[in-house]
């Protein structure tokens, strides 16, 4: 991966394929590798004549690691991905974000609507405005000396998926402690491009897609069908409504 300064934040990027350009925002202690290299996404966009550019968030993969909670608001991380758009010389692009990458390519469109062609809000749902409960529990989870430390489930799959991805646990603790920007149904009502939502049936994490999408005027909803969380991102029937919404979105 090739890496470059975002106002002083070295992060790692991907560049591939020739096309319309679309960037990839993964989620919350994941990585280029782990949500789009892996699961095929990157191959998959690239044979339907894309240009491909993903990038490790900061904290995360190949990009630095900071320590400093303040340095994780979803707003300061939409900069990371305008900056590059910046120093790729790409005008406007579509958007794909799963799960914490959805929250952040909301604000990217949010401050920046003239840059974004489209947006995929892959792995969050209504619990984009209603904001996730539990994030001390989380965040005490990663900053746990072992794994055997710690009770509660979801956090303990949580601290498993850090471990699996090799993830700096203290950097993804600060992350998990950072601001908590509000995201709210006048925003969202705002928005004028193109939108999909596309959440799993099962994922209660993200909550229900179809009650996010009823608050952005003209959003289409793909539900994947007996997908949980951690599933959907990899499923077919995901990467070809994907597929079919940058085919036909105006």
């Amino acid at each position: 991966m090739q890496s470059f300064d975002s106002d002083g934040v070295r992060i790692a990027y991907m560049d591939e394929g020739e096309g319309e350009p679309i960037l990839l925002i993964h989620g919350f202690a994941s990585n280029v590798l782990t949500n789009w290299i892996d699961p095929r996404w990157v191959r998959a966009l690239k044979e339907s004549g894309r240009r491909v550019i993903a990038y490790d968030n900061r904290g995360h993969g190949q990009s630095e690691k900071l320590y400093d909670p303040s340095l994780y608001g979803a707003p300061t991380m939409a900069e990371d991905a305008r900056r590059l758009l910046d120093h790729l010389g790409i005008d406007r692009v579509d958007v794909l974000g799963y799960s914490m990458g959805a929250r952040i390519a909301a604000f990217l469109v949010f401050a920046h609507p003239e840059r974004v062609r489209s947006v995929v809000f892959g792995g969050l749902g209504i619990n984009m405005v209603r904001g996730m409960v539990g994030t001390g529990p989380l965040a005490r989870a990663l900053e746990a000396p072992r794994i055997e430390d710690v009770t509660n489930e979801t956090a303990r799959s949580f601290r498993a998926f850090a471990e699996q991805t090799k993830s700096d646990l203290k950097a993804l603790a600060a992350c998990m402690r950072g601001p908590r920007e509000k995201v709210d149904a006048d925003q969202l009502s705002r928005i004028s491009v193109p939108i999909l939502v596309a959440v799993g049936s099962e994922d209660v994490i993200g909550g229900s897609g179809a009650e996010l999408a009823a608050l952005i005027p003209g959003a289409k909803f793909l539900d994947i069908a007996g997908r949980d969380h951690m599933k959907a991102v990899g499923d077919a029937r995901f990467k070809q409504g994907v597929l079919d919404f940058l085919t036909s979105r105006a």
